[in-house]
C-alpha cells in the first residue's frame, strides 16, 4: 500500500515511508526473480515501480508467507539447583513488603491463638502448675505410706508392751506360773516394741535420704540456673533463670493426665471422665446386682457420645433377666455410674426388633434440664395453630421433641409448688388459643395471674377461685355436652371430627382447663358435686369434642377421687417430693417400676415424666414461655379469632340465656328479669345502695303486654309461684292501697326450677 503525495502539483513525486506486507515487497538486487523481501523490509520512497509491484501482488494474493523463525534462548538448563525459581517482582520493594504482610498476619495469628490457649487447661500456666505438682508427688514418692504403716505398727507394740509390763508388775508373787508367763510376755512384747520402733525410725530415714536426692535432682537445677544467672549477669540472668525454670515446668506439665492422683483404676467410673466402654457397663450391672458376677450383657449398639455429651448404649440382658429389674435398680446403676440418678435415663426399646430384656441406657455427662431453654416453636408459628393435630410438648432427655395428640382424651398435670406446672401449661393453652376454632374453657383454683392473660380469649372465665360458680359453670359445660350429643345423634354420627367441628359452630373443639383442681374438689359444700359432674364430663365428653386438663399439687385419693383420677389418659408428673406422690400421678406402681417423679432434681425446672403415648413415661421439660411472650402470644391468638369471626360474646344475660331457649315461659320470663333490672338501675340512680327486690304484678303485665307477650295475671301466678310470705300485699311508690305483687327470688326461683339457670 501507498500513501498519497504531499506535493501539489502533477510534478511532485514525494512519497511517505512504506511499510511492505510480507511477501509483498519489490524484488532487489540480492533477491530471486519473483521472491519477496523479508517482513519489514523497506524500499525508497522514489521507488514507484516497486510501489505498484508490491500492490498488484496484494490484490493478486499472490503473497506468501514467511517462515517463522525462532530464535533458542541460549540458556544452560544445567546452571540451576534444585531450589524453585524466585518471580523478579518477589525481589522488588512490592514483592518484599506482600511477603513480610503474609508474616506479620500469619504470626499475628499465632499470637492470638497462644492467646486464647492461655485460658484453657492447656495454657502454659496451667502446664506450669501442673508440672509443679507432678514434681512434688514424685520427690513425695511412696515411702511415706511405709513409714506410717511402720509407725502404726510400733504405736501397736508400744501399747502392747506397756500393758504386758503392767500386767506382770501386778500379778501377785503367790502366783508364781502366773507371774513368770506374765513377765515372759512383758519381756517378748517389749523385744516385739523396741524392733518395731527402731524399723520406723530406719523407715524415717530411709524416706529423708531419699526425698532429699529427689529434691535435689528436682529444685538443683533450677536453684543453680537462678542463682548462676544472677551470679553473672545479675537481674537479667535471674530473669533468664526463672524463664528456664517455667519452660521446664511448663514442659513436665504439658500433657492433661486426669487420672494421675487416682491409683484405684479398678474403681474408675464415667464420673471420673472415663469413656463408656462394654467392660464398664458389665462392672456397673454387677454392681447394681442386677446381673450376677458370671454374667454380662450382650451389646446392641455399642456405646456412642451424641452431639450433646451424652453416653448411649443398647443393651440385652442375660436370659431369664426383664427390663424392669434394671430399671427399678436405677440408682445403684447411678451410683456404680459416678452420676447422678437424674443423669442417668433407662427405656425399653420400642418398635421393630424389641425384647423384654432389651434396655437402651442414655447417661448424661451433666444434670440434664438444667441449661437455658430454647425458644417455644410456637414463637416461629406465623399462621394459626392446629389443635386436631400434635401439640409440640418439648424436647426429652436425648433433645428429641415431643410432641402429643389431646384429640378424645384428657389429662392430669401434678406436682410439688414450683415444679413448673403453670409453665408447663401454657405449651397446651397457647396452642389451644392459637387455634381460633378451639373454645376456652378456664377455671383459676389460685385466683393468681397464671390463666389472666387468657381472659379475653375465654368463652367461660371463673379466676375468683370460687367453688360455687366453678360447678355453675361445669353444669353449663355437662348441658353444651348434651346438646352436642343430641345434635350428633340428629346427623347420625358417633363422634365429632374436624370436618363436622369446621361444618357445625355447637361441635367446635372445647378446652376445659382447671387449674389447683384441689382447691374445688375439697370444698365442703360444692367438693362432691364438682366430682361428681367433672367426672360425667371427662367420661362422656371426649366423643363430644371436650378436652379436659386438671392440674393439682398432690392429686392423691382425698383430692380428686379415683375413679375421676383413673379417667384422665394423660399423666404428666413433675416434680414430687416422695415416690408415693409421684405414683398418685403416674398410677400405683410407677416408681416400683423405675419411672418416679422424686429422682427429678429442683434445678430441671419445667422438667417432668410424661405419660401419654406408649407403654412407658418419657422424661421430657417443657418449652419455657415468657411472660413477656405469653401475652404476645395471646395477642395473636386474638388477631386470629377477631379475623376468624370466633372471639367470644362475652358474658350472656341472663334474659339471653332464656330468650335462648325459643320457648313461650322463657320469653316470659326474660321479660321480667329485664324489668327487675330496668327498675333496679334506676333505684341505684337515686341511691347508690338501692334495689328493688319487688314489683307489683301491674307493673309486670303491662311491661309483657308492651313487648308483645298477652300473659294475665293468673297465667303468670302459674307461671312464678309464691311461697305464703310472698303473696303479702305491699305498698307501691304514690300509691294509696297496698298491691299484690312477685319478689325478684320468686322469679329467679321459677328460672332455675324450670331451665336450670341462674343470675
Amino acid at each position: 500500500m501507498t500513501e498519497m503525495p504531499t506535493g501539489h502539483g502533477p510534478q511532485s513525486t514525494d512519497l511517505a515511508t512504506v511499510t511492505y506486507v510480507h511477501g509483498a515487497g519489490p524484488a532487489t538486487d540480492t533477491s530471486p526473480a519473483g521472491a519477496a523481501p523479508a517482513l519489514g523490509g523497506k524500499t525508497d520512497t522514489t521507488d514507484r515501480a516497486a510501489v505498484v509491484e508490491s500492490a498488484r501482488r496484494v490484490l493478486e494474493g499472490t503473497v506468501t508467507p514467511a517462515p517463522a523463525v525462532v530464535e533458542k534462548p541460549d540458556v544452560d538448563l544445567d546452571a540451576f539447583d534444585d531450589r524453585p525459581l524466585i518471580p523478579a517482582w518477589a525481589k522488588t520493594a512490592e514483592g518484599w513488603a506482600m511477603y513480610s504482610g503474609v508474616v506479620y498476619r500469619s504470626r499475628l495469628r499465632a499470637y492470638r491463638r497462644w492467646v486464647r490457649r492461655q485460658r484453657t487447661d492447656r495454657g502454659h500456666l496451667a502446664q506450669f502448675k501442673r508440672g509443679t505438682r507432678r514434681v512434688q508427688d514424685w520427690v513425695t514418692g511412696f515411702e511415706g505410706i511405709q513409714t506410717q504403716a511402720l509407725a502404726h505398727q510400733a504405736y501397736v507394740a508400744a501399747k502392747e508392751a506397756r500393758g504386758a509390763a503392767r500386767a506382770a508388775r501386778y500379778t501377785p508373787a503367790l502366783l508364781k506360773n502366773k507371774k513368770q508367763t506374765a513377765v515372759m510376755e512383758a519381756d517378748r512384747t517389749q523385744t516385739v516394741a523396741m524392733q518395731a520402733v527402731a524399723a520406723h525410725k530406719k523407715a524415717k530415714h530411709y524416706r529423708r535420704k531419699l526425698r532429699a536426692l529427689r529434691a535435689g535432682a528436682a529444685y538443683g537445677p533450677p536453684l543453680a540456673a537462678i542463682t548462676g544467672g544472677y551470679m553473672e549477669a545479675g537481674a537479667f540472668g535471674a530473669s533468664a533463670g526463672l524463664l528456664a525454670t517455667f519452660s521446664g515446668g511448663a514442659f513436665a506439665g504439658r500433657h492433661v493426665v486426669t487420672e494421675e492422683t487416682d491409683w484405684s483404676a479398678d474403681w474408675r467410673s464415667l464420673g471420673d471422665g472415663d469413656p463408656m466402654s462394654a467392660p464398664m457397663l458389665d462392672e456397673v450391672f454387677r454392681h447394681a446386682k442386677v446381673i450376677g458376677s458370671d454374667e454380662s450383657l450382650h451389646m446392641v449398639q455399642m456405646p456412642m457420645l451424641d452431639a450433646r455429651g451424652a453416653w448411649s448404649a443398647v443393651i440385652d440382658l442375660p436370659p431369664g433377666i426383664p427390663a424392669k429389674k434394671a430399671m427399678r435398680a436405677i440408682s445403684e446403676i447411678a451410683s456404680a455410674l459416678g452420676v447422678d440418678d437424674a443423669q442417668v435415663n433407662m427405656v425399653k426399646t420400642k418398635g421393630k426388633g424389641a425384647r423384654s430384656g432389651r434396655l437402651e441406657i442414655f447417661v448424661a455427662k451433666e444434670l440434664p434440664f438444667t441449661e437455658k431453654p430454647e425458644p417455644g416453636p410456637l414463637l416461629a408459628l406465623e399462621a394459626a395453630a392446629n389443635f386436631w393435630g400434635r401439640i409440640a410438648i418439648g424436647p426429652d432427655v436425648r433433645g428429641l421433641p415431643i410432641s402429643i395428640s389431646v384429640v378424645e382424651r384428657s389429662g392430669l398435670v401434678g406436682g410439688e409448688p414450683g415444679a413448673g406446672k403453670s409453665a408447663s401449661g401454657n405449651v397446651i393453652l397457647l396452642a389451644a388459643a392459637l387455634d381460633p376454632r378451639v373454645i376456652l374453657w378456664l377455671a383459676d383454683g389460685k385466683a393468681g395471674g397464671d390463666l389472666e392473660p387468657y381472659r379475653e380469649l375465654c368463652e367461660y372465665f371463673e379466676g375468683d377461685a370460687d367453688p360455687e360458680a366453678f360447678y355453675e359453670m361445669l353444669k353449663a359445660a355437662v348441658a353444651d355436652m348434651r346438646a352436642r350429643y343430641a345434635l350428633l345423634k340428629k346427623l347420625g354420627k358417633r363422634k365429632v371430627t374436624e370436618e363436622l367441628a369446621n361444618k357445625y359452630p355447637l361441635l367446635r373443639q372445647k378446652l376445659l382447663w382447671v387449674d389447683e383442681l384441689m382447691f374445688y374438689t375439697t370444698d365442703d359444700d360444692f367438693g362432691k358435686k364438682i366430682t361428681k359432674l367433672l367426672r360425667n364430663l371427662v367420661s362422656r365428653g371426649r366423643a363430644a369434642g371436650i378436652v379436659t386438663f386438671c392440674a393439682t399439687q398432690k392429686p392423691g385419693a382425698d383430692v380428686v377421687d379415683t375413679s375421676l383420677r383413673d379417667l384422665l389418659s394423660i399423666r404428666w408428673a413433675l416434680r414430687c417430693t416422695t415416690p408415693e406422690a409421684s405414683d398418685t400421678i403416674l398410677g400405683k406402681g410407677a416408681a416400683g417400676a423405675g419411672y418416679s417423679a422424686k429422682t427429678i432434681e429442683p434445678e430441671m425446672r419445667g422438667a417432668g415424666l410424661l405419660w401419654a403415648e406408649g407403654a412407658n413415661p418419657v422424661l421430657t421439660r417443657a418449652d419455657y414461655y415468657s411472660d413477656e411472650e405469653v401475652e404476645l402470644l395471646c395477642k395473636r391468638a386474638y388477631a386470629l379469632r377477631e379475623e376468624a369471626g370466633t372471639l367470644p360474646d362475652g358474658p350472656r344475660t341472663l334474659a339471653d340465656q332464656l330468650r335462648d331457649k325459643g320457648e313461650a315461659d322463657a320469653d316470659v320470663l326474660a321479660v321480667l328479669v329485664d324489668v327487675f333490672n330496668a327498675y333496679d338501675q334506676d333505684a341505684k340512680q337515686d341511691d347508690a345502695n338501692g334495689e328493688v327486690d319487688w314489683l307489683p304484678g301491674s307493673v309486670l303485665v303491662d311491661a309483657l303486654k308492651a313487648a308483645g307477650l298477652e300473659v294475665t295475671p293468673e297465667k303468670l301466678g302459674r307461671l312464678v309461684v309464691r311461697e305464703a310470705d310472698e303473696k303479702k300485699k305491699r305498698a307501691w311508690q304514690d300509691s294509696t292501697s297496698a298491691l299484690n305483687g312477685f319478689p325478684l327470688a320468686a322469679v329467679l326461683r321459677a328460672v332455675q326450677s324450670k331451665y336450670g339457670l341462674t343470675a
